[in-house]
């Protein structure tokens, strides 16, 4: 994945976290982070190295949360990767299931 260009806080981490709603156990097993430390950042335990904060930063973004990096407008920032009707449509295709079929038309 690509390299962030801004440095991550807790407080960050815990907003993405929060906006993209998966839980702390979720975000730690795709970032390989023991959920109970992830906790700990978030609340601003300066306790990850960069290479964590990579690995957290790169499961947030494969959850849907966008970083937005401080320019000359505001502060670092997060939002939705998706819009509300985006994650909608595909909360509706998680449920779709059955077989997989040949599309060759």
């Amino acid at each position: 994945m690509t390299t962030i260009s801004f440095l991550m806080d807790g407080s960050l981490a815990r907003a993405a976290r929060h906006l993209c709603q998966v839980s702390a156990r979720t975000i730690g097993r795709a970032a390989d982070i023991d959920p109970a430390e992830l906790r700990r950042y978030e609340k601003g335990a300066d306790i990850f190295d960069d290479a964590q904060i990579q690995r957290l930063t790169d499961a947030l973004v494969a959850y849907g949360a966008r970083f937005v990096p401080e320019d000359e407008f505001g502060g670092v920032g997060v939002r939705r990767k998706f819009s509300r009707t985006g994650v909608r449509m595909i909360e509706t295709w998680e449920g779709e299931g059955g077989p997989v079929g040949d599309d060759d038309v």
